[in-house]
């Protein structure tokens, strides 16, 4: 067995089609979503823009000229200015249940990062705490949603007898849209809305550019000070609400207004891994057929991202936005929602969703290692 390193878009098509070969007649592929292969291969491509501020290089393992393992090391200098650490990250971890191999890509991972003057490890990022992040340790009997992970269990051991350690773990709560919302809390968004007289109002596709800036505004403003967020560019904004787009569904997009001010905003997405999960990684004409018959038929969304400006916190905005993400999702006739992803210690969001009826049914983790 060997570990070979290559720069994108050198071996790409290998990396990126190395999953199915690994999930393929496993009882791991009844919960595993095929990503789209052309838009797995966009993310490493020079038009994302977080190449501007990144570097990466992709490992195979390969044992007698079979692909058993592929990972990739990160390095975000935007990371570093931000957290003020030497540190880079591994992604895209893929393996057979094997330690040796996964121990052999994991080394050689952190290798190039030290050699490129780095002193810490952490992960899985893919590539960035903005894109999927983490490593499922909880919840392996559904499939995931949208832009989160999914692998087998025993990636939990190859990660740790490769010599990480938790750093974080991430939580996702599964919210149904069934009966009503609490009347307490109900009570409590009344007498909030009436003491600050908010405005709330959905997303406006016609005026997606402005609207794309309020939420850029607020974003950066509301995640700040989280464990491990780094501010997106304008033009990593951009980039992502392009591609969201034709996925967003306004009735579950909100902003929060204070006199003409958005001082809040939620994000949710339609979950699209119902569909992608029918189309084999291939978005062709079968595939495009196939995309908007199953589209129809979604009933889960995922909430992706809440936030309230930092001067407008602590006065029961978040209990108006949680509230409304209830009412919105099960007027547009969703079934359920999916909020993720938290920090385990982020207290007062955790115990709001909770206080919504939210039921915390997946873990995550970041794992962490000095070089």
């Amino acid at each position: 067995m060997e570990i070979k390193s290559y720069n994108p878009p050198e071996k790409l098509d290998e990396f990126v089609k190395f999953p199915f070969q690994l999930y393929k007649n496993t009882p791991y592929e009844k919960f595993w979503v095929p990503p789209l292969i052309s838009e797995t291969k966009k993310l490493f491509s020079n038009k994302n823009p977080f190449w501007k501020h990144a570097k990466i290089k992709i490992f195979l393992a390969q044992d007698n000229d079979k692909i058993v393992g592929r990972c990739a090391a990160i390095i975000d200098k935007n990371h570093i200015k931000v957290h003020n650490e030497k540190c880079g990250f591994f992604g895209f971890f893929d393996c057979i249940n094997d330690v040796a191999v996964a121990k052999s890509l994991l080394d050689e991972a952190g290798k190039f990062l030290k050699s490129e003057g780095m002193e810490i490890i952490k992960g899985p990022a893919n590539p960035s705490a903005n894109d999927e992040y983490g490593l499922l340790i909880d919840g392996f009997d559904s499939l995931p949603v949208i832009m989160m992970t999914y692998n087998p269990p025993y990636y939990i051991d190859l990660i740790e007898k490769s010599g990480f350690k938790k750093a974080k773990d991430l939580y996702a709560f599964l919210r149904s849209t069934a009966g009503a919302a609490p009347e307490r809390i109900a009570k409590i968004v009344e007498r909030v809305k009436k003491r600050e007289g908010v405005r709330f109002r959905n997303f406006d596709l016609k005026n997606f550019k402005r609207d794309v800036g309020y939420f850029k505004e607020i974003y950066n403003s509301a995640w700040e000070k989280n464990w491990g967020f780094v501010p997106m560019t304008d033009e990593e904004i951009d980039y992502m609400a392009k591609g969201l787009k034709p996925l967003l569904d306004p009735r579950i997009c909100h902003f929060l207004e204070i006199k003409g001010e958005p001082v809040a905003a939620t994000l949710s997405v339609p979950d699209y891994n119902f569909v992608l999960k029918k189309l084999g990684g291939r978005m062709n004409l079968p595939g495009i057929i196939k995309f908007f018959y199953w589209k129809r038929k979604i009933k889960l969304t995922r909430l992706m991202a809440l936030g309230v400006k930092k001067e407008f916190r602590n006065k029961g905005l978040e209990a108006v936005l949680y509230h409304e993400i209830f009412i919105s999702t099960k007027n547009a006739g969703y079934d359920a929602g999916e909020l993720s992803w938290t920090l385990e210690d982020n207290d007062l969001i955790n115990k709001g969703i909770e206080a919504m009826g939210g039921v915390l049914y997946k873990k995550y983790r970041i794992y962490e290692s000095t070089l």
